[in-house]
C-alpha cells in the first residue's frame, strides 16, 4: 500500500534526485551565476531539491555546444545508419531507466506513477525508436525539369533548434522533440518547464551514455522570461519549437522575428469540444468522456473540456457522469489506487480553482466537486458544470485542470457551429454510430486532430497540432520531422543527354 504525503509503504522506494545542474557540452555544470531555484513536490508541497537556475549566459553557452556539434561535430556527418543505432539504443535506457524516471515526474508534476510505467515512459521510447526508423529514410526527390536542367531537392537538417517544452508531459514532449530532430542531424538546447525540471536532465545523462556525442544535446533549466527568452531570440538558434499557451506562443513569434526570422513551430492551447450523438451506448461513452477531462488532473491540451450532448440522451448521460465521479479517486500519484494526482504547482491549482468561481458566478450549475481536498497538496476535485452557455469563461478559456462545461444541443448542424466557436482548433471528439454524421462533422469541425469514437488516439505516425490560434506546424509523424529539415534544390545543366 502506498500512503500520501509521501509516506510509502511499497517495495518501491522513491528515488533521489541525481541530476540538477545544466547540462552542457556533454557535462552537468551550474549556472554562471550561481543562482538556483526550487522545484517543488505538488503532493505536500515540499521542496523537492534545487535546481541550477539558467538565464542569457547560459543559453549563450548552450547555444556554442551546439553550433560547435552541429557546424563541426560528427552528429550531422554520421550516416543515418549510426544515427538510427545511436537512436535506439537510447530508446533502450529510456525502458531501463522507465521507473526512476516514472517516479521523477509522479514527484516534479503530479503524474500517476503508474501511468508513467506503463504509458508515458514506453511511448516515449516508441517515439524514439519510430524517430530512429526514419532516420535512413530521408531523401530528396527528383525533379523533372522543363529544359535541358537536370534537377534534384535535397531534405537538410536545419541546424540548431531551440526546443521549449511544458510540463504536462515533461517525458513525452522532450522525445517528441529531440527524437525528430536527432534524426534530422540536428543539435539542440532544450529549456525544460521550471516546474518540472528532473526529467529532462536525467535525459541528457542517458542520452550521453546512448553514444549523442557532446554539444549535441544540451539541458538549459530556468525560467521562461529569462532563459526561454534568451534562446527565442538567439541569433544563432535556427528554429524553435514550443509547446505551451497560446500567450507565451505569441512572444515566441515576436522574438523570433525581430532576432533573425527563426521558423517556429507551435503547439497551443485548446478547448476541444467532446460531441456525443444519442445513438451512441451511454454506457460506453461516458467513461471516455470523463478520461476525456480526467486524464493527467485535466492538464492536457487536448481535453475534451466542452462536453456537448445530444437531448435525446442527455439525462440519462449526465446522470452516469455523475456515478462516475463518485468512483473516482484523488489521491498520492504513487498509491495505485488513485485516478487523479495533484495539479502541477500552486499558480495552476489557484487558477483552476479560480475557474470554478468564474463559472459559479456566471450562473451555471455546479453539479459536482468544485472544491480543492482538504489536504496538504495541490489536489482538486473533479468539477462538472452544466446549464453552461457558449459565452461563459469556463466554456471559452482554457482551464487546464478537472473542470468539465457540459451543454446539450439539437441537430449536427447547431453542434458544429458551437463546436467551431472558439479562438482555438487543436483537437475534437465525435461520438456516433452514424458514419454520414461522423464524415460531416470531422471534415466541419477546424481542428487538427478529429477522433472518432475513441480519444487520446496518439501514434508516432499520427501528425498532432492545431488550426488558428492553438498553434501551426505538427508534433509526430513524418511531419514532425520534416519541420526540422531544410529543402534545398540543386540544378545543373545537361550536355547531349538522349533524354531529359
Amino acid at each position: 500500500m502506498v500512503k500520501s504525503n509521501g509516506n510509502l509503504e511499497s517495495h518501491f522506494q522513491i528515488p533521489k534526485v541525481k541530476f540538477t545542474k545544466l547540462f552542457i557540452n556533454g557535462e552537468f555544470v551550474d549556472s554562471v551565476s550561481g543562482n538556483t531555484f526550487e522545484t517543488i513536490d505538488p503532493r505536500n508541497e515540499e521542496v523537492i531539491a534545487r535546481i541550477a537556475e539558467g538565464d542569457k549566459a547560459d543559453i549563450d553557452l548552450a547555444v556554442k555546444a551546439a553550433r560547435e556539434a552541429f557546424d563541426n561535430g560528427p552528429w550531422p556527418r554520421l550516416s543515418p545508419m549510426e544515427r538510427r543505432n545511436i537512436m535506439l539504443k537510447f530508446a533502450d535506457l529510456i525502458i531501463e531507466n522507465a521507473e526512476e524516471i516514472a517516479a521523477l515526474d509522479a514527484m516534479d508534476a503530479g503524474k500517476l506513477f503508474a501511468a508513467g510505467k506503463t504509458m508515458d515512459i514506453p511511448s516515449a521510447a516508441q517515439f524514439m525508436r519510430y524517430y530512429a526508423g526514419a532516420a535512413d529514410k530521408i531523401h530528396g526527390t527528383t525533379l523533372k525539369m522543363s529544359r535541358d536542367i537536370q534537377g534534384y531537392t535535397l531534405l537538410e537538417p536545419i541546424g540548431v533548434v531551440g526546443h521549449i517544452i511544458p510540463w504536462n508531459f515533461p517525458t513525452q514532449m522532450f522525445v517528441m522533440k529531440v527524437g525528430p530532430a536527432l534524426a534530422a542531424g540536428c543539435t539542440m538546447v532544450v529549456k525544460p518547464a521550471e516546474q518540472t525540471p528532473l526529467s529532462a536532465l536525467y535525459y541528457a545523462q542517458l542520452a550521453k551514455q546512448a553514444g549523442v556525442p557532446d554539444g549535441v544535446i544540451n539541458v538549459v533549466t530556468g525560467f521562461g522570461s529569462t532563459a526561454g527568452a534568451a534562446l527565442c531570440s538567439h541569433m544563432d538558434v535556427d528554429k524553435i519549437s514550443f509547446t505551451g499557451s497560446t500567450e507565451v506562443g505569441r512572444l515566441v513569434m515576436q522574438a523570433a522575428a525581430l532576432s533573425n526570422l527563426k521558423p517556429v513551430s507551435l503547439e497551443l492551447g485548446g478547448k476541444s469540444p467532446f460531441i456525443v450523438f444519442d445513438d451512441v451506448d451511454v454506457e460506453k461513452v461516458a467513461p471516455l468522456a470523463m478520461i476525456g477531462i480526467l486524464f493527467n488532473k485535466g492538464e492536457v491540451c487536448v481535453a475534451g473540456s466542452r462536453l456537448f450532448i445530444q437531448e435525446g440522451i442527455y439525462d440519462k448521460f449526465v446522470k452516469k457522469l455523475v456515478e462516475i465521479t463518485k468512483t473516482w479517486v484523488v489521491g498520492d500519484p504513487f498509491d495505485p489506487n488513485s485516478h487523479q494526482g495533484p495539479q502541477v504547482d500552486k499558480k495552476q491549482f489557484e487558477r483552476v480553482l479560480s475557474y470554478i468561481e468564474h463559472g459559479k458566478r456566471e450562473g451555471a450549475t455546479l453539479l459536482t466537486g468544485g472544491n480543492a481536498l482538504d489536504r496538504k497538496g495541490y489536489f482538486v476535485e473533479p468539477t462538472i458544470f452544466t446549464d453552461v452557455e457558449d459565452h461563459m469563461i469556463i466554456a471559452k478559456e482554457e482551464i487546464f485542470g478537472p473542470v468539465l462545461s457540459v451543454m446539450k444541443f439539437k441537430t449536427v448542424e447547431e453542434v458544429i457551429k458551437r463546436a467551431n466557436c472558439t479562438q482555438y482548433g487543436l483537437a475534437a471528439g465525435v461520438m456516433t454510430n452514424n458514419l454520414n454524421i461522423a464524415n460531416t462533422v470531422s471534415r466541419s469541425i477546424r481542428a487538427g486532430v478529429i477522433w472518432i469514437n475513441c480519444y487520446f488516439a496518439f501514434d508516432p505516425d499520427c501528425p498532432y497540432g492545431g488550426y488558428k490560434s492553438s498553434g501551426f506546424e505538427r508534433d509526430l509523424g513524418m511531419e514532425g520531422l520534416h519541420k526540422y529539415l531544410q529543402v534545398k534544390s540543386v540544378a545543373t545543366p545537361i550536355y547531349n543527354s538522349p533524354w531529359l
